[in-house]
């Protein structure tokens, strides 16, 4: 059941279903083109917190699926084991295309949802369109920035030592975005309660999945991609965004001056008209 433009509410828009060996929650607006919106691995993340403020201006022009990554969200809690977070992910979100019915769509992916998307381009190039990254870093270095970045310690961090607090959100919130304004204490709230879910304590405490580097296989990315990126962006190095765009043969980058890891949400209108123009053509 796809809702209408008019209707973007995330409980009824929301559905659960069968992904291989992954049970995934998406929502699912707008109609059109299909395009798979993925967030970022930050405690208490989900598709439609990320992207929630950008539904309006794409729902009257594309199907708009917001997906929970597996272990974030209302998504299953999974353990993963063997492999790597990224390929794991890429291979539920193949699955889950499968269920919908899909042979291809649009992709738009902050941060970790970015790199997955990108795992699924190399590994499944028929499923992806067109990509559009925004801060995401499937490359192990940078070569002007110490790793790990400020914003993935806090991550890092969050669940560890003395675990969630609103203080521990707060700073890893602080340092995602430049404009400090955005920063409002029901923000910070409404996500540090998504962070607490037990079953992602668990996990995220536990052995994290294998660490991988795309950087041998980016050239394989058949599909044209946009990669955006904030000036200010303390949790992917500037330098890697530019590495994406020389490695990925049919790529552009634009770079928002005075933004942080969020694009999508500082420069909200103009990140709209970009990406739309870009899907668009």
């Amino acid at each position: 059941m796809v809702s209408t433009p008019e209707v973007l509410d995330e409980v009824a828009s929301g559905h659960y279903v069968q992904a291989g060996n992954v049970k995934l929650y998406y929502n699912d607006v707008g109609s059109g083109a299909p395009v798979i919106m993925l967030h970022g691995a930050g405690p208490g993340a989900s598709s439609w917190s990320n992207f929630q403020g950008n539904l309006p201006a794409f729902a009257d022009r594309f199907r708009l699926l917001l997906v929970d990554m597996p272990q974030f969200g209302k998504s299953e809690k999974v353990v993963i084991e063997n492999e790597g977070r990224l390929t794991f992910t890429a291979r539920a979100l193949d699955a889950f295309m499968d269920q919908l019915g899909l042979e291809s769509a649009h992709f738009v992916g902050n941060s970790m949802g970015g790199q997955a998307a990108i795992k699924l381009a190399i590994d499944a190039p028929r499923r992806v369109s067109k990509l559009v990254v925004i801060g995401s870093a499937p490359v192990s270095q940078s070569l002007f920035t110490p790793t790990p970045l400020e914003g993935i310690k806090h991550i890092a961090g969050y669940y560890r030592g003395d675990g969630p607090s609103l203080d521990k959100m707060r700073r890893l919130m602080e340092v995602i975005v430049y404009d400090q304004s955005l920063i409002t204490d029901e923000a910070v709230r409404e996500r540090y309660e998504a962070s607490l879910d037990a079953d992602v304590q668990r996990i995220m405490t536990s052995t994290p999945p294998r660490n991988e580097d795309l950087s041998a296989q980016l050239h394989q990315v058949e599909c044209p991609v946009l990669v955006v990126w904030g000036m200010d962006d303390r949790m992917g190095a500037l330098d890697v965004g530019l590495l994406l765009t020389r490695r990925m043969p049919k790529a552009r980058m634009h770079i928002f001056n005075r933004c942080g890891h969020w694009a999508q949400v500082e420069h909200r209108d103009e990140f709209n008209r970009l990406v739309l123009d870009f899907l668009s053509h």
